[in-house]
């Protein structure tokens, strides 16, 4: 068994379950936009990519001055409705206070917002499992682009050998192998395990609980 030094995660779909909110969100910014409705599986698909390509993808319409727009009108029902309607999976907490009890750093790399993820965090009463978050709005390239791991390893300065991420899409299996450190994969989330097996990982694990046995 290999003793990481660094644990880092992805949020949504990862660690919990936020499809809910999303759906709930893109809906209603489509409703007063006027456009066409969405159904909620395709929308979950888009969970994990960069909002602006989410967007493209679920308008059809890749205009980015619609595309911010759209965004603009999305957060308004973010902050009213996501983190109400995101949950940690039963497995998260546990997890994540058993890496803490052995003095492993722990840290978040998505691409929602950090506010966002640490209001979740402070909402269920355990910020102080989090050491760091790096979300969207910290970062100019997002995944797969190795930007955020390279900017967590730089804060807890540590090296690429003592260092696990765990996702469940295919843009983090692809941002764990262009920064070079070790890769779980969790299929919670919409992406099947012989998607993972394609890519360099660890572990293919079925929820993040299972994180521990590595």
């Amino acid at each position: 068994m290999k003793h990481y030094q660094l644990y880092l995660f992805d949020f949504d779909y990862t660690l919990a379950d936020s499809s809910a909110g999303i759906v709930k969100c893109f809906q209603t910014t489509l409703q007063k936009s006027g456009l066409p409705t969405v159904d909620a599986s395709t929308i979950c698909h888009t969970i994990g990519l960069p909002m602006r390509e989410a967007v493209m993808r679920i308008t059809q319409n890749r205009d980015e001055s619609a595309c911010d727009e759209f965004i603009m009108a999305y957060k308004k029902e973010a902050d009213r409705y996501m983190t109400p309607m995101t949950h940690f999976y039963p497995q998260t907490i546990p997890m994540l206070t058993a890496l803490k009890a052995k003095g492993a750093s722990v840290g978040i790399i998505s691409s929602k917002t950090r506010h966002r993820i640490a209001e979740k965090f402070i909402q269920a009463g355990c910020p102080q499992l989090i050491d760091h978050i790096i979300g969207s709005d910290d970062v100019k390239t997002l995944k797969p682009s190795p930007e955020g791991i390279h900017a967590a390893l730089k804060h807890f300065s540590a090296s690429n050998d003592t260092v696990l991420y765990s996702g469940d899409n295919i843009v983090d299996a692809q941002a764990a192998q262009n920064a070079g450190v070790d890769f779980a994969a969790i299929t919670t989330g919409t992406t099947p395990a012989s998607d993972f097996a394609l890519f360099p990982h660890v572990a293919i694990l079925s929820d993040i609980g299972r994180l521990l046995e590595i």
